[in-house]
């Protein structure tokens, strides 16, 4: 039995512990001026369902796409490109129906090609190729509460900026985190920031702190993409690395020419239906 009639059916997923709630807008046609609303209560903690991030699925207008997203951080802003909560989509619009197994869909930083993949050992994995990177620079030297520090910067679809350390365990990241997020060399849109440890030439720890979210999160797509990336032009690594996240889950970036592919973990969790009225939203 219903407590309130008006109650939305939606999905629960995760990649490399980095959650979304997704939901299916093909008939329910939420509109865009509301989203950022809906980020916003839904994915708070104690009162809304609890996430990273709120995605929506749609149809689009270009034939070129299969299906094209609206995607917010749990703050309610709005995000041009998240690589997790891609994987996820890709997924999804699979298992439900609204794509084939290799297709492509729209988001603000472009068309993403994805690619679930279906047999052998990688099976249930999700690859994806990542809009191509921007305004790569590295050796960028800012000052952080009066100590110099070097950082390398890549836009993967969202800014990141990246600095590399020889423990990456011991960075508070909650402190330098933010002071590097919104320093000036990134205003004003700030940026996200990845503390890397090369391991060796294929393999990285990540912690990553993302923007939107403001705290540290379990995984970053394009966080992992920008450092391996950036890892790469130095002479870190080699043109693929597996990247250990903080979640304890591991993503692969390969660097094919001038293109990026993202491949890690993409699971539902859980599927229900929230209440519009408690959560104080309107259709």
């Amino acid at each position: 039995m219903k407590i309130f009639t008006d109650s939305i059916p939606f999905y629960k997923m995760q990649g490399c512990g980095n959650d979304f709630v997704v939901i299916d807008n093909r008939e329910l046609k939420v509109p865009e001026s509301v989203m950022a609303d809906w980020a916003r209560a839904i994915c708070a903690r104690a009162f809304g369902v609890y996430a990273d991030g709120l995605f929506f699925l749609e149809e689009s207008d270009d034939r070129s796409l299969d299906y094209r997203w609206h995607f917010y951080n749990s703050d309610g802003s709005r995000a041009e490109m998240c690589g997790n909560a891609s994987r996820c989509a890709g997924k999804l619009a699979h298992a439900i129906g609204m794509a084939p197994a290799s297709h492509v869909f729209g988001t603000d930083a472009g068309p993403i090609k994805a690619q679930v993949l279906l047999d052998g050992p990688d099976r249930g994995r999700v690859k994806v190729q990542l809009t191509p990177p921007l305004n790569t620079e590295t050796g960028i030297n800012i000052d952080v509460d009066g100590q110099p520090l070097t950082v390398h910067f890549a836009d993967t679809g969202v800014p990141h900026a990246v600095v590399f350390v020889d423990d990456v365990q011991g960075v508070d990241i909650m402190d330098l985190g933010p002071k590097i997020r919104y320093h000036e060399r990134f205003a004003p849109a700030g940026t996200n920031v990845n503390f890397a440890q090369v391991t060796d030439k294929n393999s990285i720890l990540l912690r990553t702190y993302e923007r939107g979210v403001e705290a540290e999160t379990y995984a970053c797509g394009t966080g992992a993409a920008a450092t391996q990336l950036l890892a790469y032009r130095l002479g870190l690594t080699n043109d693929f690395a597996n990247l250990t996240t903080s979640g304890g889950e591991v993503l692969t970036v390969f660097l094919e020419g001038g293109d990026v592919y993202l491949q890690g973990a993409a699971e539902l969790t859980f599927q229900g239906e929230f209440y519009l009225a408690p959560l104080g939203l309107s259709l």
